[in-house]
């Protein structure tokens, strides 16, 4: 049952493996990346206590050996304390530039570790070995690392690819309900940024994929996985296409510093709303049906997501307040804001040419419901 597809990037190409039990046999297909057979993991808390010893399991089966650094949970572990904390771990550890570091967990610790492994020794060689759905389908893939700062998300970071990704769809068994439907988010993010049918199938087969089957959830995890190899391809560091993965993104991330990256929203909860709001604007400049955001909201509404502004608990910034967050954004050029927009599900863009004031009567009626 395991998929593989390709990252192509070259003589730095690598594998994505899909399916379960990839952690029990992590180290038949770490091995031939060693040098000496010794690795460094790190991981939070809350995958130790699930996965750690799976992973040193299979590990062991190939006579590797592991040291392990265990970090707090949460998305406040992404910051540069703990960032500091990894990278002279793995230097008081010995970790050589030909070694390989192992990320095991959810995209907060693929960020952090990728970014530790970037600049120790000025680049490290490192595995992704994602255990949450967000990780597995989009931020284990396509090198993006990082830790946030007071000023807004993933400001500081790398391009740092991994030499290998290993996404064992069993470890989503042990997913929180919440988290898992979090990580859905990036998943519908595919459908919507370029494959009408995977979404009309997602529309389909999404409570099929909630429920734990195997067979459906392998199938979203490799398209989703396949979609974005593609574009990481074509557009390694975000000039162009690349950008079209951030859907949503840039409400997302001024709503997640609006909630002080807490678990008021989750990451991935964010991106559903922000996909939703993205789709609001799009219809109200004319560019997609007035149903297509409806028909996004709908599908968000039976998968249980949080869906819009009205979803989030606790107090927001008014609409100047997220404009201003919003001017935060990594995607900023020029001074100017750049969108990606929709001209109908699966046919997203990417523009810096969005009326202000558009905008601004998209969060005036999402703040609006709210009340």
């Amino acid at each position: 049952m395991i998929e593989t597809v390709q990252v192509g990037l070259g003589a730095r190409a690598y594998d994505v493996h899909v399916g379960p039990g990839l952690l029990a046999r992590a180290g038949a297909l770490i091995a031939p990346l060693l040098r000496r057979p010794r690795v460094a993991i790190i991981t939070d808390e809350n995958v130790a206590a699930l996965h750690l010893q799976s992973l040193i399991s299979g590990l062991k089966q190939a006579e590797i050996s592991a040291v392990t650094l265990t970090l707090p949970a949460g998305e406040a572990t992404k910051s540069w304390p703990h960032l500091e904390r990894a990278v002279e771990w793995l230097l008081e550890q010995r970790i050589e530039r030909t070694d390989v570091v192992v990320a095991l967990g959810g995209g907060v610790i693929g960020d952090l570790v990728g970014f530790a492994a970037a600049v120790a020794r000025r680049g490290i060689r490192f595995v992704q070995v994602p255990t949450s759905l967000l990780a597995q389908v989009d931020s284990s893939v396509g090198g993006k690392t990082g830790i946030n700062t007071a000023q807004g998300k993933n400001l500081v970071g790398a391009f740092h690819q991994p030499s290998l990704v290993l996404a064992d769809t069993a470890a989503l068994d042990t997913l929180p309900a919440r988290d898992f439907r979090a990580g859905y988010g990036e998943v519908v993010k595919y459908g919507l940024i370029g494959d009408a049918a995977f979404f009309q199938w997602l529309e389909r087969c999404g409570s099929t994929i909630a429920s734990g089957d195997q067979v459906a959830r392998i199938a979203a995890v490799r398209r989703s996985v396949e979609m974005k190899a593609e574009i990481v391809a074509r557009d390694e560091t975000e000039q162009g296409d690349r950008a079209l993965l951030n859907l949503g993104h840039t409400f997302c991330h001024a709503l997640e510093a609006a909630t002080g990256y807490s678990d008021r929203l989750l990451h991935g909860e964010g991106v559903a709303i922000g996909c939703a709001l993205a789709f609001e604007l799009s219809a109200r400049l004319g560019l997609c049906a007035q149903e297509e955001p409806g028909r996004v909201r709908a599908h968000l509404r039976d998968m249980n997501m949080k869906a819009d502004l009205a979803d989030i608990p606790g107090e927001l910034p008014d609409t100047e307040g997220l404009l201003a967050l919003m001017a935060q954004d990594k995607k900023v050029q020029d001074g100017k804001l750049r969108f990606i927009l929709a001209r109908g599900i699966g046919h997203a863009f990417v523009t810096s040419d969005v009326d202000a004031d558009a905008v601004r009567a998209v969060l005036d009626e999402a703040l609006a419901a709210r009340r």
